[in-house]
This record gives structure tokens, sequence and C-alpha cells, in this order.
């Protein structure tokens, strides 16, 4: 089981999840055409897709759903409530699911998990072959105790370091804006991620810790470095998801 992301961050994001013959794509925030191209870079074409999965309909997650599942015939899997928001509607094929479901996509078991963030069913995902698993995490304002319970054990996790609070709070955002990021159901700061894998209790145990949707505006590494050096004995084992190009495959 290996993953990858052609790219994370509030312009788009998609990631890629890989065990045995089943290949599928958790998001897709690019045109179809950018993510055919993006997908080349990793030797990969649309027509190797089992699946997309979708977390929301916000557009850095969704804008190419509809279009790429359409043209090459990919079923994709949503909840009932993003579903409703139309942002898939054209697509091929559209399986909808209640938050906390599981199901199956070829190899994969699939576990659902409903998050606290501003869209009409939001989910995050669990991912699991043999007896591997990876966790991918992001898009959620707040950490609930069901969100801890859901990620304990990990192999490997996908984890949301999306801004820096005085940044934001120093940032040229309109404050509308600001207090959205910022709020309980908007994004992860650098301190509710670090604290998070704080809960989990399992830093030593990950085969890799990927920092992922990163605010281009209202984050660096440095700030997040130093969220992260109050966790981890060192960071030589965390890779960093950028936007232009996500980062490469993985083992879980």
């Amino acid at each position: 089981m290996r993953f990858a992301s052609i790219g994370s961050g509030s312009k788009g994001n998609a990631t890629l999840v890989e065990a045995d013959d089943t290949l599928v794509m958790v998001d897709c925030g690019f045109s179809a055409r950018e993510t055919t191209r993006r997908l080349a870079r990793l030797g990969l074409a649309p027509e190797q897709l089992s699946a997309i999965l979708v977390t929301h309909e916000h557009s850095d997650h969704s804008a190419g759903v509809a279009r790429l599942s359409r043209q090459y015939r990919i079923p994709v899997y949503l909840t009932y409530g993003t579903a409703a928001s139309g942002r898939c509607d054209g697509a091929h094929e559209l399986r909808c699911f209640n938050c906390d479901d599981r199901f199956e996509v070829g190899a994969l078991a699939v576990q659902t998990v409903a998050v606290p963030h501003d869209a009409l069913e939001p989910c995050q995902f669990r991912l699991s072959w043999q007896q591997r698993s990876l966790g991918i995490l992001t898009d959620l304002g707040s950490v609930t105790p069901h969100v801890v319970n859901s990620y304990r054990g990990c192999n490997s996790l996908l984890l949301e370091f999306n801004h820096d609070t005085r940044l934001l709070a120093g940032g040229t955002y309109p404050p509308q804006l600001k207090r959205r990021v910022g709020g309980d159901w908007g994004h992860l700061n650098n301190e509710q991620a670090a604290d998070l894998l704080r809960e989990l209790d399992c830093v030593a145990e990950l085969n890799h810790l990927v920092v992922a949707h990163i605010s281009e505006n209202n984050n660096s590494r440095a700030c997040a470095e130093a969220a992260l050096a109050a966790v981890l004995e060192s960071l030589e084992g965390v890779t960093w998801a950028c936007q232009s190009e996500g980062f490469d495959w993985l083992a879980v």
C-alpha cells in the first residue's frame, strides 16, 4: 500500500492511494486537464483510477471530479450531503454514503470520518489494506474526540497544518474570512495539529507523517516546524506536501 499527492493547498487537492490493483484518488480539486497532466508526472493516467473519493464540495477538492469521472467512467464516492451540493453533478456514477460508513473499493477498506467543517456533510478518510492503515485528515476547524478515536493506530498520516494564528490575524484576508478559516468549522492551525499528534500518541510508530494543506498566505514552513518540534524528536521523517507538486509515493 502506498500514497502520493499531485497537489495540496487552497488552489487544489488530490491524494492517490494504491493497494494491489486498486488505485483511488481522494478529492480532485484541479481541472480534468490539469489532473491528467499532474498524474503523468507519476507515470499514471486517469484510466487507471478505480474510484474518486470526495471529502466535501468546496472547489479546491471537487473542481475536476464530475468531468474526470464522466470522461473516464470513474465512479465517485461521496456523502449524501456532498452530492446534494450539486458540485459533482454530471459524474459518471455517484455512490453515496453517510458519514462514518465503512465500505470497500477493490482491495481497499474505507472508513469515513465525520469532521467539523463548513460544508454540507464533510468527511475524511482512513484507508486500510491487510494490516496497514493510512489516515487522511484535512479541512476541519477543531479536533473532536471522535476524530481522535478514528485516527488512532494509523501507520501513516497525512495531516492538515493550515495556518499560523498570528500570520492569519495579521494577514490580508478580510475579517469574515479570517473568522471562517480560524473558527471551529474552518481549518486546523499548527498548534491544533500538533496537539492532535500528541493526543494520538502514535508519532513514534508512524511510517510517514505528511504535513498538508499548508496556507501559502497564512503559514510558513518555519512556523509549522516550530509547532512540530514540540511533539517530535526529529523532523527528518516529515514529508511536506506542496501546492505545485504534492509529494512522491510513500509506502504505508
